[in-house]
């Protein structure tokens, strides 16, 4: 379902104060129209809040504008990027993973069950594809979950992880059992049978790792399976296992370990045998990755 082209709200007259100065600081220009407190221009942005207290957003870039400021700093809570009408409200677990990517840090894949009433709370949290969100809103909001929720986060530090792929000899492979096994744990404990994943593979691959488990369940697996609420709450559960495994890895060896794979992965490796030996790489890099070479 296609978004309207403008988000019309009612809101307190009394914030347009705040508003106008969060806006001058953004760089929107201002005027006042007849009948409204101000309106707000910016490329692809116009937001006219009126004297009614009626408060309207047009424009292209119209959702990122109400997701990240008027959502939080406004109206108070997060519900706009998943409309309830939208929403799957099936109760289900949702699955997806952190750290694949990452050539130091822990393979995460973290799976969260949410019923009807569970999954009205993801909304109001603000939950979403966890890549959108910054570390400090992941790990808080990730704990909001953890408490509330029934969940199972599996971590995969690359000491057991690099043994792993030499038996699996296959990244796919290794990320099927590391899904089957937080399914299996979240199925046992909640009875659900109901499981959407982010696709990442070829679907017989978690198939055959479910079926290796002795488990036969509703599975979808989608691609882009972030945009479903429940796997983009699991999407967070991975990532911040994700930050505090690579924070806690980073502490161990008094040395900050960059994520991703970037120039700065190849200097923080070189400093690392530097100081504890190409020996030690297994327990803080995941050895297969091609930038292990130039370590």
């Amino acid at each position: 379902m296609n978004k309207p082209s403008s988000f019309v709200i009612e809101i307190d007259p009394k914030l347009a104060a705040k508003m106008k100065e969060d806006l001058k600081r953004q760089g929107f220009q201002l005027s006042q129209p007849n009948y409204t407190l101000f309106q707000a221009k910016k490329t692809g942005i116009t937001c006219t809040l009126y004297a009614s207290g009626k408060l309207m957003v047009q424009g292209k870039n119209k959702d990122d504008f109400i997701i990240y400021y008027l959502e939080p700093e406004i109206l108070g809570n997060l519900s706009y990027s998943y409309p309830k009408n939208d929403i799957d409200m099936t109760p289900r677990i949702g699955v997806d993973e952190a750290g694949k990517g990452d050539v130091f840090g822990p393979l995460c894949i973290a799976s969260l069950y949410a019923n009807e009433a569970q999954i009205e709370t993801l909304v109001k949290l603000g939950i979403r594809d966890s890549k959108r969100l910054g570390d400090p809103a992941i790990l808080k909001i990730a704990d909001k979950i953890k408490k509330d929720f029934e969940c199972s986060v599996v971590q995969i530090f690359p000491e057991k992880y690099n043994v792993l792929y030499e038996q699996f000899q296959n990244l796919n492979r290794l990320l099927a059992w590391g899904h089957a096994t937080a399914i299996d744990e979240l199925s046992k404990k909640t009875g659900c049978q109901e499981v959407i994943i982010d696709q990442f593979a070829n679907e017989v691959v978690v198939e055959t790792a479910l079926r290796k488990k002795g488990l036969s369940l509703n599975l979808t697996q989608r691609t882009k399976g972030e945009e479903d609420i429940v796997v983009a709450g699991a999407s967070i559960l991975a990532r911040a296992a994700f930050v505090r495994g690579i924070e806690k890895l980073s502490e161990r060896f008094n040395l900050t370990l960059p994520k991703g794979a970037s120039q700065q992965v190849i200097l923080a490796g070189k400093k690392f045998i530097a100081s504890h030996g190409r020996a030690a790489l297994d327990q803080v890099a995941k050895l297969h990755f091609k930038t292990i070479k130039d370590f």
